[in-house]
């Protein structure tokens, strides 16, 4: 047992000390592991900037842009510097919360349990992805919430508060549509609970900037025929064919995703919150929950019927450990002006820690075999750790045979690289396209190509008989003969370049020679106008 002095300077000494390793353990995560698929995709969103996406909304475009300084520095580590600083900031936000809802010994544990989700640590604190402007803005929404509401039946102004919960709750309706939940529990908290704040402007007012700020994601979708919503309404369904597997998978990712110790405290926190057997006041105990359920319950419902994400849900998560710390101060009162760390949170840190040390391991040695393929076509299949490894290896080694094949004059120095999806589309233009100074163009349907179809437009587009290069991998295999038939004039094998992990061969990347371009792929306005009249 840990025993700490349960006083204000006390606990945000430690609180710092939290602060502190966390963010030094993922500066070196962050540095250390290549990109994944998603993160690198989200690059072009700082390389080519919006309005709004295919995919997503614009802001982590923007925060990329914004660390990054423009891209003027393009490592890993500072295209992801938002994350190391924002889930920082997001500690200490949830710790402040959990200190205004009761007091600092529930912030210091909700501020614990935060570190140990493997959502909050890694997925948004060390990758760059939506969710990184997501969270923070999310949190930061709930607190003014939180203040909002402990003082709109006091004397204190608290107008104020409702006006920046807008501001927040735009901001992360412009970082991912599932912030559009921050006003679902509100209102259903305001319904149900409390319904003074209608009959006041801030409100209205508050509404108003959310709505605002939503413009540039509006006006984007206009321009572009609704296919960014078009495209969601596609992943997700309200009835269906049951298929209790994806909601078993749904599930055990949610378990992963927020630590197995976090998950099961979550379940306790609200069953006993129902119970009424959380020391908490009633107006907080709501606003968590209208705030968190419905999330959480959304996804759970799709998920019986359509293939969801884990992570989706994961904001809604982060919100109940509010309750979960409040729980465990029940189960851990004072004592002699003291009080113990419970052993739950020892528990979720050391599988946090276990989870980075070993992640971080596997991906830059492989020293457990997670595939055991020998076939060349088939090596490193179901190896998920291959996606962050190796790009810095093709292009040491593609650029000794491209330079080979110039010479040759088999390809031409000016020649492109070619493929049908946004992965590897991305994984290549930012680590062999763009050292090399090559473009990189996608030949496909716009549901597997995504915003590559509108970079396409801003690289100049296709001209008939050019030449591009194929590079396709041994976890992802495709035959370009397949993809392209009558799309060139030749389509050639030209070498195998393996990449090696641990002194042993890890994966193969197959490269081809797709000459003279015969199909011209569709630009974004001709692709928009023949889905208006589809």
């Amino acid at each position: 047992m840990i025993q700490i002095q349960d006083n204000d300077k006390k606990i945000h000494q430690i609180l710092f000390w939290i602060l502190a390793v966390s963010a030094v353990i993922r500066c070196i995560a962050a540095a250390s592991i290549e990109f994944g698929n998603d993160e690198v995709y989200y690059w072009t969103y700082a390389l080519y900037p919006d309005w709004s996406h295919f995919d997503h909304p614009p802001m982590v475009g923007w925060v990329i842009q914004l660390f990054s300084l423009n891209l003027l520095f393009d490592s890993e580590f500072f295209i992801r510097l938002a994350s190391i600083v924002f889930m920082t900031a997001n500690t200490y936000i949830l710790f402040r919360i959990g200190k205004e809802i009761k007091n600092a010994q529930t912030g210091l544990y909700a501020a614990l349990l935060y570190t140990a989700s493997i959502y909050a640590f890694v997925i948004t604190g060390v990758f760059i992805l939506p969710d990184t402007p997501l969270m923070l803005f999310w949190l930061l929404a709930f607190w003014m919430a939180v203040l909002y509401f402990k003082r709109l039946h006091t004397q204190q102004h608290s107008d104020s508060y409702i006006v920046l919960f807008g501001a927040f709750a735009g901001l992360a309706m412009l970082s991912k549509y599932s912030g559009v939940f921050l006003w679902v529990g509100m209102m259903l908290y305001i319904l149900f609970f409390d319904r003074k704040p209608l009959k006041t402007w801030a409100l209205y007012c508050s509404l108003l900037i959310s709505l605002n700020l939503v413009i540039p994601i509006l006006k984007w979708n206009i321009d572009n025929g609704f296919i960014s919503f078009n495209f969601h309404g596609g992943r997700i369904s309200l009835f269906g064919k049951p298929n209790l597997g994806y909601f078993g998978i749904e599930v055990a990712g949610e378990l992963l995703y927020n630590n197995p110790v976090n998950f099961v405290l979550a379940i306790i926190a609200v069953v006993a919150a129902f119970k009424g057997k959380i020391e908490l006041e009633k107006p907080m105990l709501r606003l968590v929950l209208c705030t968190a359920l419905p999330l959480i319950l959304t996804f759970l419902f799709f998920s019986l019927t359509r293939q969801t994400l884990p992570h989706w849900n994961a904001p809604a998560y982060c919100l109940i450990i509010l309750l979960s710390s409040c729980w465990l101060c029940n189960k851990n009162p004072k004592q002699n002006e003291s009080f113990r760390l419970p052993k739950s949170i020892i528990a979720a840190l050391c599988v946090l820690l276990l989870t980075v040390c070993f992640g971080i391991a596997e991906i830059n040695t492989g020293f457990i075999p997670l595939d055991r393929h020998s076939e060349p076509e088939m090596l490193g299949r179901n190896d998920f750790t291959l996606d962050m490894y190796g790009w810095r290896q093709l292009e040491t080694k593609f650029a000794t045979l491209r330079e080979q094949k110039i010479a040759e004059g088999v390809m031409k120095k000016e020649d492109g690289i070619v493929a049908d999806e946004w992965f590897p589309l991305a994984n290549l233009d930012y680590y062999v396209a763009r050292p090399l100074g090559m473009k990189v163009m996608g030949i496909g349907y716009i549901e597997k190509l995504h915003k590559y179809l509108w970079i396409n437009d801003k690289r100049g587009g296709f001209r008939k008989g050019e030449d591009f290069w194929f590079l396709t991998d041994s976890r992802y295999l495709k035959n370009p003969n397949g993809l392209y038939p009558g799309g060139f004039e030749s389509i050639e094998f030209i070498d195998t370049i393996t990449i090696e992990r641990g002194g042993k061969p890890a994966k193969n990347f197959f490269v081809y020679a797709c000459k003279g371009l015969i199909y011209i792929q569709p630009t974004v306005s001709e692709t928009i106008e023949k889905s208006k009249t589809s």
